[in-house]
């Protein structure tokens, strides 16, 4: 994941990563704990009247009661890279036949091109981190964040997890998965499980900020 950029005398940017695989959407850390890392949906809760504020206000307070283990809700917010869209339009604008709709088309880039250079257009995804640390990992989950822990040089002594571990954990974090996505449903908030490659993708562009943008797939978080 990323690029692997060593200076003389410098570590592999790897090293500072304690990541050591990624299995099913699951990533295993090389202290021989899990994550798995779940896509949300937001709320507009400012278009809710009154009285439905307070209802999700509510409900997502007792979700978060209801949680016997440590979530980590993560935010990330980049510029949005408009530029596929407009080729996209280029392309629309090329196919055209009639030479009003041409016009108008051409009309519509210009317009977006200026909207764009004048304001960021901002893209937000919101990201929720559910852990699970056998007890030989030391410490368990409590004291530092899922972040904290999922980037400290300090992984606590390497820990192989062979398959069989590897199933044990994930019906153990699939029970909590449960937990986290029926609690936010109850707040009208959808959420999905990121794949493989959605995990590494994610991981990408945080190690890659100058990368071009690319969408995750959100078709899970859309469909009704």
């Amino acid at each position: 994941m990323g690029t692997n950029v060593t200076a003389k005398g410098a570590q592999p940017s790897q090293d500072f990563v304690p990541i050591e695989q990624v299995r099913d959407g699951i990533l295993v850390l090389k202290d021989g704990s899990v994550r798995t890392i779940l896509m949300a949906s937001s709320i507009n809760i400012v278009l809710k009247s009154e009285d439905e504020q307070v209802a999700i206000v509510h409900q997502f307070q007792s979700f978060l009661n209801s949680l016997d283990f440590s979530v980590q809700i993560f935010i990330q917010s980049r510029e949005l890279d408009i530029r596929p869209y407009l080729a996209l339009l280029e392309q629309r604008l090329n196919e055209q036949q009639s030479e009003l709709m041409r016009i108008q088309v051409r009309e519509y880039v210009d317009f977006v091109k200026n909207f764009v250079q004048g304001s960021s257009i901002m893209t937000k995804g919101f990201y929720i981190v559910v852990p699970y640390a056998p007890a030989f990992t030391g410490g368990g989950e409590a004291g530092k964040s899922m972040l904290s822990r999922l980037f400290s040089q300090d992984n606590g002594g390497a820990h192989h997890v062979t398959v069989e571990l590897f199933e044990e954990y994930r019906s153990q974090i699939e029970q909590r998965v449960s937990v986290v996505v029926q609690g936010l449903a109850r707040t009208g908030v959808r959420v999905a499980q990121l794949g493989t490659e959605e995990v590494v993708e994610l991981f990408y562009r945080l190690f890659n900020i100058g990368e071009l943008e690319r969408p995750l797939p959100v078709s899970e978080l859309t469909s009704q």
